[in-house]
């Protein structure tokens, strides 16, 4: 397996990262633990290093198989999650306040069974909250040593060269990644 630099860090991926979307058991088609396990012990054995989840995945449960099918393997795997959609009815269930973070961070991390995680990513743009706010919120937690690096998934070129900019004004931690999906 061919493993790479994640973004401009130091950290060294694997070039095929294993996602996780269908990892839980609220549709048919969904993996649950039993069908997951060799899926992973798979990716394992081929190098694969670099897992990626979300906390809306299958309600959450895809981040507890993560958890505990890489709970032994922990210093030897990067895992991602994401935060932004819906997790509830309330009205700070869903979006990048510091609120919703933070009470997601935390979820999420006890979900995956892991003190950090390796590469946490917005889960889209939030019109509702400031940038500075949500960056602000996620430098804290890199700060803390609950996040290791920060990216982003699904949004706009011109809303991550915002985020960038407004990263490197405020000289805190700025996005090492982003994915997006093909139309």
């Amino acid at each position: 397996m061919q493993h790479s630099q994640l973004g401009a860090t130091g950290l060294k991926v694997s070039r095929v990262c294993l996602g996780t979307m269908s990892f839980g058991n609220s549709e048919e088609w969904m993996v649950e633990i039993d069908k997951a396990r060799p899926i992973v012990n798979r990716a394992l054995d081929l190098g694969v290093n670099f897992f990626d989840t979300a906390n809306v995945y299958s309600n959450g449960r895809s981040e507890e198989i993560v958890g505990q099918l890489l709970k032994e393997h922990r210093d030897e795997v990067v895992i991602g999650t994401k935060v932004r959609l819906k997790t509830g009815d309330g009205p700070n269930d869903e979006g990048l306040s510091r609120y919703h973070i933070l009470t997601q961070v935390r979820k999420s991390l006890k979900r995956l069974q892991t003190d950090r995680i390796d590469l946490y990513q917005i889960h889209r743009w939030d019109y509702a909250t400031p940038i500075e706010e949500t960056l602000l919120t996620l430098n804290d937690l890199v700060r803390e040593g609950r996040v290791s690096h920060i990216g982003a998934s699904s949004m706009f070129t011109w809303q991550f060269a915002k985020a960038l900019f407004t990263s490197d004004l405020l000289h805190i931690a700025r996005f090492v990644s982003i994915f997006k999906p093909t139309e």
